[in-house]
């Protein structure tokens, strides 16, 4: 009888965890980047290759790094959006066009709009491996001190950026130096 009812207590088991699995959501996997430095990097830039972007150039500065490439099917669904939020000139977003040809990147943008203040070459993915992009689009707010606030997993949506992004943004600008915030501060951005 206990050779049945160990198996059954297992199978059991098992499924109970992978039931709670289906009501997990996985745009929803938490970032180990999130409250943590953003990794340092320099890269060349894509309309200027014998020019260079650091991420020291924006310490003191909030600012939005996104992760794209002309390739990337989803990150046509979020660029209107990209360039409305750039016109908007809320706050500065910079693109890093990852893993991708830079001429294939400069005609993507040619076409559909440049919102980014400044697009980077990745085109081996170093910088995209070091932020923990496992697919494209990705976008991070990063405060003033260099410190990865949030992270967006695929497209960034309209509401997206009304219920979280923009507010922690407007947060986050708005602080002195001794204060932290944290995207746990903004209402509907966990």
């Amino acid at each position: 009888m206990l050779r049945y009812i160990v198996p059954l207590v297992v199978f059991l088991g098992v499924s109970v965890f992978l039931f709670m699995g289906l009501e997990l959501n996985p745009r929803e996997v938490p970032s180990p980047f999130i409250d943590k430095a953003a990794p340092t990097f320099s890269l060349q830039k894509l309309h200027e290759p014998e020019a260079h972007f650091s991420t020291s150039d924006m310490l003191g500065k909030v600012w939005l790094l996104n992760v794209w490439a002309s390739w990337c099917v989803a990150c046509r669904s979020e660029h209107p959006l990209l360039v409305q939020l750039s016109r908007a000139g809320i706050v500065p977003i910079y693109g890093l066009n990852y893993k991708d040809v830079p001429s294939d990147g400069k005609g993507w943008l040619q076409q559909l709009g440049d919102p980014y203040v400044s697009s980077l070459i990745d085109y081996e993915g170093r910088v995209g491996i070091d932020y923990g992009v496992y697919g494209v689009p990705e976008t991070f707010v990063i405060d003033k001190q260099g410190i990865i606030r949030h992270k967006v997993i695929g497209p960034v949506t309209a509401s997206a950026l009304d219920e979280c992004v923009l507010p922690l943004v407007k947060k986050l600008q708005q602080a002195t130096a001794q204060q932290v915030v944290t995207r746990d501060t903004v209402e509907g951005c966990a």
